[in-house]
């Protein structure tokens, strides 16, 4: 079972992301901001990280770079989910290190797909 962070200020967002991850069987953690993705980092090394980029003290595209920049933390599989939606928004999400970019609202399906192969290529 694997360790899955998701971090969206979005309840909502939030809610659909775990409703739709469930179904795959791992352990899943939340957080609401940027502060609080920072401070679980350091709780528990997750297998994968789900991340918005629009969230209230630290933004996404900071966590990625920050993720990228520490050698312990730099294989951390990263999946921006996000309302962000213009082509520029997508190359500098990954730009910034993510492993993929999607668009809310997400296909489920396409979601868990994506996570399964990140998953199992830790």
């Amino acid at each position: 079972m694997a360790t899955i962070l998701i971090a969206d200020d979005s309840p909502t967002a939030l809610a659909m992301l775990k409703r739709e991850l469930a179904p795959l069987g791992h352990e899943i953690r939340e957080a609401r901001d940027g502060d609080e993705v920072q401070s679980a980092l350091d709780e528990v090394t997750p297998d994968l990280l789900i991340l918005d980029i629009i969230m209230p003290k630290v933004n996404g595209f900071q966590l990625c770079r920050a993720i990228r920049a520490d050698p312990s933390r730099r294989s951390l599989p990263i999946i921006v989910v996000t309302a962000m939606e213009r082509q520029s928004d997508r190359y500098w999400g990954l730009k910034q290190g993510a492993d993929e970019f999607f668009v809310k609202p997400v296909d489920g399906d396409v979601l868990r797909d994506k996570v399964r192969s990140l998953l199992a290529s830790r």
